[in-house]
């Protein structure tokens, strides 16, 4: 009788896809929430009816409520086939291990963070000559020399920073004033590897395969649709190229939407991967690099993946 109950739940994907994830890990309402792209209210009567099931069982860790599959289900043959199967069948399957990984990495990062804030934050006692900016200088220097597109340059000051060591630096902003500033400051400096273009991040004004190394500086956000933005670095990379994007962690601070002109409230590490591997980049990384101290303590997220060599 109890076989027939799991089979009855199971008839639901968004069961089953719960299921997959929780004989692999214990996970949290909101780590499902953010894997499976489902409301928490939804979630969180999947979980009770799983639980009630025998399925699933909850387990407290400090103010932490994690969910993991029961002892009777995880030795069960049948289930054991029917997740199997169902994980070879259900097309959000793979999307959901990799986003799994990603939640599992960033909880490694959480620990790191930890110990990092016990060691003390660099910059806050005062060394002569260590500063950001030396230490900016000094890592560009150790790249060689690239073609290099910042995508939403704004008035270019990490583009200026760039040529100094780039081969070529391709800036695009869709502001004529940005554009226009940019330009007459590397004019003024005699710059000459630092070409301005106006242009949309979703149709750039930069040829196919044009570019070593493709950079969204904070400007992701500001795309109508990031999904095609990225499609755009994609097609203007070489092959073995790389898309570097630094952008605000998914946040609820509506404000920033009038006081910025942000389209988008950030992105989760999910949402970034899903987008980067819709676009056809491979070999991703993705990971929580610093957190604003002042309200509303925005988060940065650093995305790093390749344009595969075909």
């Amino acid at each position: 009788m109890e076989t027939m109950k799991w089979l009855r739940i199971l008839g639901d994907p968004g069961r089953v896809r719960s299921l997959r994830l929780l004989a692999k890990e214990e996970l949290s309402v909101a780590e499902l929430q953010e894997i499976l792209g489902m409301g928490q209210s939804r979630i969180s009567m999947q979980l009770s009816q799983l639980k009630q099931a025998g399925l699933v069982e909850l387990r407290r860790s400090g103010q932490r409520s994690l969910y993991r599959l029961s002892a009777a289900a995880a030795s069960d043959p049948l289930l054991t086939q029917v997740l199997d199967r169902g994980g070879a069948e259900l097309p959000e399957s793979a999307a959901d291990d990799r986003a799994l990984t990603l939640v599992l990495d960033r909880r490694k990062d959480q620990l790191r963070s930890y110990f990092d804030n016990l060691a003390g934050k660099f910059g806050r006692s005062y060394v002569p000559g260590r500063s950001w900016k030396a230490l900016s200088e000094m890592l560009m220097r150790l790249l060689p020399p690239l073609v290099i597109a910042d995508l939403g340059a704004g008035e270019g000051t990490l583009s200026l920073m760039l040529a100094e060591r780039a081969k070529r630096v391709i800036a695009v902003d869709s502001s004529c004033k940005m554009v226009e500033y940019g330009a007459g400051v590397a004019a003024s400096h005699g710059i000459e590897n630092l070409e301005y273009r106006l242009g949309d991040l979703e149709e750039l004004p930069v040829a196919d395969s044009d570019v070593d190394l493709a950079l969204l500086h904070q400007s992701l956000h500001h795309a109508l649709h990031p999904d095609r933005a990225l499609c755009e670095a994609f097609r203007i990379l070489r092959p073995g190229g790389r898309v570097v994007i630094m952008d605000l962690l998914k946040h609820d601070f509506e404000g920033a939407r009038d006081l910025y002109a942000d389209v988008w409230l950030g992105f989760s590490q999910a949402e970034l991967l899903t987008l980067l591997s819709g676009a056809g980049f491979e070999e991703v990384d993705i990971a929580n690099v610093d957190r604003e101290p002042e309200p509303p303590s925005f988060s940065i997220l650093l995305a790093i993946a390749t344009k595969p060599v075909r």
